[in-house]
């Protein structure tokens, strides 16, 4: 959103105002501005949508993810009996991923958190998702990492129901992002590696200035976010959010 006043113009002329002179959705311009467009005989004319953004979809669904485990296959038996493979209880948001009817405890040096949902398939590597106010009752403090970059963050003890693990690294605060299919990444205008603005709608707006953008074949869209985000942002799984800006550049009139 622009303010156009007659200083503003008048700041114009030395690079020539264009005639009709393009008024934007959003922008307000003053009458004192009208006139001296007038007196100079040029027109005031709403700019034309371009018909290729209006196609472009605005909104996202949001899939809030609470605190889970990620567990290679070896750590799954070693936690839950030899041969055993985890247990599908309901899918997910993502094609191919489920929760699981296996649960464990997280063990850390100041406290422990039960009943923590196991995630499947069995992944190459164990990996713990936990909000930053979980790091506190367990007396940990991992990094905000996408999912997968566990180098040089914080291990954990897993008890399950036939033994336990202690793994050396794996637990993350997982950074909010965004999953979309390469139709969707196309649809949207972005692509793997891109970040998003995104904004909560009603009357106290939150900015997630920074979401990371994954496309892939097997995604699906959704806007993932932890328990503690959800709760800043007064959000649940199924609300949606709006785009606000791309790489960091919010779109015109989001700033205020």
């Amino acid at each position: 959103m622009a303010l156009i006043t007659e200083l503003s113009l008048r700041s114009m002329l030395s690079a020539g105002i264009p005639n009709p002179f393009p008024i934007e959705a959003g922008d307000k311009i003053t009458p004192a501005a009208i006139d001296f467009l007038k007196g100079r005989g040029i027109q005031v004319k709403p700019s034309q949508p371009n018909e290729a953004a209006n196609d472009q979809p605005s909104s996202i669904p949001v899939g809030v993810s609470n605190r889970h485990v990620h567990l290679s296959q070896e750590h799954v038996e070693a936690l839950f009996g030899k041969g055993h493979t985890l247990t599908p209880l309901r899918n997910l948001s993502q094609p191919g991923q489920f929760a699981t009817a296996e649960v464990l405890t997280l063990h850390g040096p100041k406290g422990m958190i039960q009943h923590v949902r196991v995630l499947g398939p069995a992944r190459g590597e164990s990996q713990v998702e936990i909000s930053r106010t979980d790091g506190f009752v367990l007396g940990i403090h991992p990094p905000v990492r996408l999912s997968g970059s566990i180098e040089g963050t914080p291990g954990i003890t897993l008890i399950g129901p036939k033994g336990f693990v202690t793994l050396g690294r794996g637990v993350i605060i997982a950074k909010c992002h965004v999953h979309m299919s390469v139709e969707e990444a196309k649809q949207y205008g972005v692509t793997h590696g891109d970040s998003l603005v995104l904004r909560t709608a009603g009357e106290r707006p939150i900015i997630f200035p920074d979401v990371s953008v994954r496309v892939s074949p097997q995604f699906a869209l959704d806007f993932h976010i932890d328990l503690d985000e959800a709760n800043a942002a007064n959000l649940k799984t199924g609300d949606t959010v709006l785009i606000a800006g791309k790489n960091g550049v919010l779109h015109r009139g989001e700033a205020g």
